[in-house]
């Protein structure tokens, strides 16, 4: 089967019937799902493809780094500091490698991407005068599958060698990296440990995809998935313990997220380890009102000690924000904000 765009994504899933509201918002239509393309195929992983102010303290606590003094073995992060955040603003290029259909960052080669990520960092930071404003690479690193893969995950691994060029381009111009994880039917630890080579790299941090993260049984386009918050917890564990036995700066945990019930229990999310920062990023698209109710609702019982993201999708957000609406409209300022 071709891989489906991310547009025939949308409206297979709308086709399907399943239901897309985030159940707190019911204030216009919801925002479809997001990240990639799912698509059906069984090939081998290295042909994976199918996808202005800050909050008040009330809403989103802006927490304050609590990583212990660093060794001076510790690599210093894009821009400076051991900490992502709040000490600087990530923009970001999101996306698989070899699927430019999965966003906009395997759009072109890496070095044209590091090109396209610091144009849009320029504008953000001529926006944002006072912040420190650095690129980032959000990259699939496993692509959900609509079908059954070889070892029944509904999941394709991307081999290390085909992400190793744009992590080399990301270090080589100041560019942070975060690895995405659609595990299917896989729980997540399983999956990060398998690019665990690539995560004791100082600049390289890490996102939980749960709209695909499946139940057994279950398939991709037929509902959205969910994961507990147990497991979120454990990748949170393992890769704090990651950190701390390599000397590595503080790594960013991004979980992607537009709906409440894609994370069930978020309110007990263990944010005590200094060694990571997580991110709730919200992943919604569609028209803005539908995008903005999408968000008040995720701000809704944030957990503590937490830092915000938000995504424009080029070609289903109904405008795309850009970077100047961006920064006016989204409330409070995310501290990443991705390009899919």
């Amino acid at each position: 089967m071709a891989p489906l765009t991310r547009r025939a994504l949308i409206a297979g899933t709308t086709a399907g019937g399943f239901a897309l509201a985030t159940g707190c918002t019911g204030a216009g239509p919801t925002p479809t799902p997001s990240g990639s393309a799912a698509a059906s195929t069984t090939a081998a992983p290295s042909s994976a493809a199918p996808s202005p102010s800050p909050s008040p303290a009330a809403v989103s606590p802006s927490p304050s780094p609590s990583s212990p003094s660093p060794s001076p073995r510790i690599a210093q992060l894009p821009g400076g500091g051991t900490v992502p955040f709040p000490g600087r603003r990530m923009v970001a290029l999101y996306g698989h490698p070899t699927a430019p259909v999965l966003g906009m960052l395997g759009e072109q080669a890496p070095a044209q991407a590091v090109a396209r990520v610091h144009a849009l960092v320029a504008q953000y930071q001529e926006l944002l005068p006072d912040e420190k404003v650095i690129g980032a690479f959000e990259i699939i690193a496993t692509v959900a599958s609509a079908g059954r893969t070889a070892d029944g995950s509904y999941s394709n691994r991307t081999p290390i060698e085909t992400i190793m060029p744009w992590i080399e381009a990301a270090e080589a111009n100041d560019i942070y990296v975060v690895i995405d994880l659609q595990p299917g039917r896989l729980d997540f630890l399983t999956q990060a440990k398998e690019y665990e080579a690539l995560l004791k790299r100082p600049w390289v941090g890490l996102a939980l995809d749960p709209e695909w993260r499946l139940k057994p049984n279950q398939v991709h386009l037929r509902q959205i998935g969910q994961v507990d918050i147990a497991e979120v917890n454990a990748v949170g564990t393992w890769l704090a313990d990651l950190v701390k036995a390599n000397d590595l700066p503080t790594k960013a945990l991004v979980l992607h997220q537009f709906q409440p019930r894609m994370i069930v229990g978020r309110d007990q999310l263990d944010t005590s380890r200094p060694e990571i920062q997580y991110v709730i990023h919200a992943d919604g698209q569609g028209g803005q009102p539908a995008k903005q109710a999408t968000w008040q609702a995720l701000l809704k019982d944030l957990p503590q000690n937490v830092f915000l993201g938000w995504k424009n999708f080029e070609d289903e957000d109904l405008p795309m924000l850009t970077p100047a609406q961006t920064v006016a409209q989204v409330t409070p300022l995310p501290h990443l904000v991705s390009y899919q």
